[in-house]
């Protein structure tokens, strides 16, 4: 056995997804096929490969206590000049990722980890391109909009490659979806 890097995420549905994905290729962000679109919960962290029985434990607690809510995408925006990213900003949900997140790391689990950063949910779009390709990102995505129930997040596996796979979805416990998130699904990018 030896050390795996594992994140747990919130994954972005298609088409919304691959949409997405596709638009941080085409900004240039040479790690976007290597990452599913996604909301982080926990973000890249190393653990023990025999300890990954513990963490999957204690991430099926934590969905089983969960219950779906809404989920909205709505425009762009951006860390710079504290990091080179450009994400989509999460107009509904974000108090519910935060607590999430917060379940998820928290000091009596087995991923007690420490964030650099306040945490902020989000999806990035462009991460670490050069400024006129980040820009390009926040324009072309500022009038993007998605929305769905969120039902569940997932854990990941960084392979060797650099390609990050999912290792098993946790859905919430509580099938009760609020009537606020409704089913609507759609995403929109305005045209130029």
């Amino acid at each position: 056995m030896g050390i795996v890097t594992i994140g747990v995420s919130i994954a972005v549905p298609e088409p919304h997804g691959s949409l997405l994905q596709q638009r941080r290729v085409g900004f240039g962000d040479a790690a976007a096929l290597s990452i599913p679109t996604h909301i982080t919960l926990l973000p890249p962290t190393e653990v023990e490969e025999a300890d990954l029985s513990a963490v999957d434990a204690h991430l099926a607690e934590v969905a089983a206590t969960g219950r779906p809510f809404p989920l909205r995408l709505s425009g762009t925006g951006t860390f710079r000049p504290l990091s080179p990213v450009v994400y989509v900003h999460i107009e509904q949900g974000a108090e519910e990722c935060a607590e999430l997140q917060q379940q998820v790391r928290h000091a009596s689990g087995p991923v007690p980890r420490e964030l650099q950063f306040p945490y902020h949910p989000h999806v990035t779009v462009a991460h670490g391109i050069e400024e006129a390709a980040m820009d390009r990102a926040f324009e072309e995505l500022a009038g993007f909009e998605a929305a769905w129930p969120c039902t569940g997040f997932a854990l990941y596996e960084q392979g060797r490659d650099g390609v990050w796979r999912k290792l098993r979805d946790y859905w919430f416990g509580s099938p009760v979806v609020p009537p606020q998130a409704g089913h609507a699904e759609r995403d929109t990018i305005p045209s130029r």
